[in-house]
């Protein structure tokens, strides 16, 4: 069974983690908040400090008029065998145990400078602080800085709104059990404590009241103690039996009077086991409390409060389960997206570079089969830019009269062809083929063009690699090299294609020519013809036949190259791409030694430092999961 030790003990470990951690609240999931908690709320002079002291048995607190608590205390109660030396720990000074409770003072001060500096400024950071003792129960209590109505010398303006939102921060939370104290020689329905916890805790009636007034003090917070200190300074002939006894201000749980040591008490420095006897005295002697004296007084106040927390700690425990498997859930998933930590060794740092790579690969390719968009480009350049750019060849200045005539006169020197213009022809033919290389290379271009963009889109959807610049730029810069290697291959294989086509031309296109204006048919034989000695070389009509003819031998070798250049291209760029893309760089990565590969997998330090956050707040819900497990649940 779970006992109150064992419970309070571990709200206090997995507390003390979450101050470890950072996690004290007010961003995001917090453990912090979902963990009960009490928190000891008054006004400045309210008795907030002495009541701590009461209960702890110890004079421990710092003091002085204004602000003296600037950040927020979490005590930490343990209860020790009787005859166990008491002593206290700090959480930031882990391995040092305070036994002069001087120092525990002088620290708390010198702890809450750190971090507020000299000034009177306040801090939501806390102080975590654990007291072993055999005169303590196991309890845990945040003091928080006591409210405040005017801001003194040397304070911000906002100082009176900054310790109220700090409050409020705490106390509002469900799981908080609120000790508000209150002076009983002042009015109590000008309580402070009372007025912030009945705006955080009302009743359903108070809900509706608050309507109505919002000095409305009849108030039945289900989850607010209320302390009345001084009870020994009131006027002559005036007592808080009403108050005590819950008929003037009803709450769900009893009222506590507190008789706190006097200044001169404090002065002489009289101890607080004495401190505690005298209070029992007060309350057992006092004719208007003596009926109540047996729920009176700090060690029955510690009491109520520890068996209350392990109370509401039962009935929170389930909740708190649920919302640790949940966190521990988003976390790994969270962990998972942005990259597990990488191992240190040489072979497993080269095995993530090439699970990398691989995924990166992986990408790419589907961009190029059309899993991803962009492939469907570089079909573009093929039924779109390559013939539009052959339509727009300049074959017809090339082939008119005026240039077929030039170059057939060329090509015949200083003597004339006799039956045909078979150099005029070739030249002719050469010259115009010779125009095929620009769409050709532009072809080329626009590919390399599109695999270049479609490198850096898959880079960037490689979610693996969005955790190592370093990485990506070497291979982007690797794979751009590769696509340059591809494109010079590639060009070279399109000129060289366009170079076959002059360098050998189809001579069953001429064959099958009928130039029927320059022939006569041999009767003898229908197939052979012979020259017509009246046609004149130079006449419009025949140079046009010959551009003509031309032309039409272009137009057949235009309807070849415009199949054969994309089968060229895809051969030697893309096929190329989806084969080899990155094999130089696994081969350049294989010889490279453990801190070259370290420095390929060096991540961005803001990515870095979020990772380990995430880890270090996976591990503690995972240890607290633990925890609770090992308590044994009934």
């Amino acid at each position: 069974m779970a006992t109150m030790t064992s419970l309070i003990g571990l709200i206090n470990k997995i507390q003390r983690a979450c101050t470890v951690l950072g996690d004290h609240g007010g961003e995001g999931m917090s453990l912090w908040e979902a963990l009960p908690t009490v928190a000891v709320v008054g006004g400045q002079s309210s008795g907030k400090s002495s009541v701590l002291e009461s209960v702890v048995g110890r004079d421990f607190l710092p003091r002085g008029s204004g602000i003296v608590t600037r950040r927020p205390l979490v005590l930490q109660l343990h209860k020790t065998e009787d005859g166990k030396q008491e002593y206290a720990e700090f959480l930031h000074q882990p391995r040092k145990r305070f036994s002069d409770f001087a120092s525990v003072r002088q620290e708390i001060s010198d702890e809450t400078d750190r971090i507020t500096g000299k000034t009177k400024a306040i801090s939501n950071v806390p102080i975590q602080l654990s007291i072993y003792s055999p005169h303590v129960v196991n309890l845990t209590l945040i003091d928080l800085p006591g409210l405040t109505k005017v801001a003194v010398e040397g304070q911000s303006e906002s100082i009176v709104q900054d310790i109220e939102n700090m409050v409020r921060s705490y106390i509002e939370k469900p799981n908080c059990i609120i000790l508000a104290i209150s002076p009983a020689n002042q009015d109590i329905a000008t309580s402070d404590a009372i007025k912030i916890s009945r705006e955080v805790d009302p009743s359903d009636s108070f809900r509706k009241e608050l309507m109505w007034s919002r000095y409305f003090i009849l108030f039945s917070g289900e989850r607010t103690f209320g302390v009345l200190t001084k009870l020994d300074l009131m006027d002559k002939g005036t007592n808080a039996v009403e108050v005590l006894e819950g008929r003037q201000y009803r709450l769900q749980h009893p009222w506590v009077g507190i008789v706190n040591r006097s200044q001169a008490d404090i002065n002489k420095n009289v101890d607080m086991i004495v401190a505690r006897k005298k209070e029992r005295e007060y309350f057992e002697t006092s004719p208007e409390y003596g009926h109540l004296a047996h729920k009176m007084g700090a060690e029955y106040l510690a009491r109520l409060l520890s068996q209350h927390l392990e109370l509401v700690i039962r009935q929170k425990i389930p909740s708190i389960i649920a919302l640790i498997k949940k966190a521990i859930d988003e976390l790994n998933a969270e962990l998972d997206r942005i990259g597990r930590p990488i191992a240190v060794d040489s072979g497993a740092k080269l095995y993530t570079i090439l699970q990398m790579c691989r995924a990166f690969d992986k990408v790419f390719k589907e961009h190029l089969d059309g899993g991803r968009p962009g492939g469907d480009r570089i079909y573009g350049v093929f039924d779109h830019q390559l013939p539009a750019a052959l339509k727009k060849l300049p074959f017809n200045r090339h082939l008119s009269v005026k240039n077929v005539e030039r170059v057939v006169t060329e090509a015949d020197g200083y003597q004339p062809h006799l039956i045909a213009p078979e150099q005029g022809y070739r030249r002719l033919i050469e010259g115009s083929i010779g125009y095929f290389k620009g769409p050709a290379e532009a072809s080329v271009d626009a590919v390399h063009l599109i695999l270049k963009e479609l490198v850096r889109k898959s880079i960037a959807e490689t979610e693996e690699l969005k955790r190592f610049p370093t990485l990506q730029a070497d291979i982007a810069a690797a794979a751009n090299d590769a696509l340059e290697r591809f494109r010079e291959e590639s060009r070279r294989t399109v000129i060289r294609m366009v170079d076959m086509e002059s360098g050998y031309l189809t001579v069953e296109f001429f064959r099958k020519m009928h130039l029927e204006p320059e022939k006569n048919s041999d009767p003898k034989n229908p197939n052979r013809s012979t020259p017509n000695p009246s046609v004149d070389t130079h006449s419009d009509s025949h140079l046009n036949k010959i551009g003509s003819n031309v032309n039409g031998y272009i137009n057949m070798v235009c309807d070849s190259l415009k199949h054969s250049i994309p089968k060229a291209v895809v051969h030697c760029q893309v096929r190329e791409a989806k084969r080899s893309l990155l094999n130089q760089f696994y081969v350049q990565v294989g010889k490279r030694e453990k801190d070259q590969l370290g420095a390929l997998l060096d991540e961005d330090p803001a990515l870095m430092e979020k990772r380990s956050q995430l880890a270090k707040r996976l591990e503690l819900y995972k240890q607290a999961m633990d925890d609770i497990d090992a308590v044994a649940w009934k």
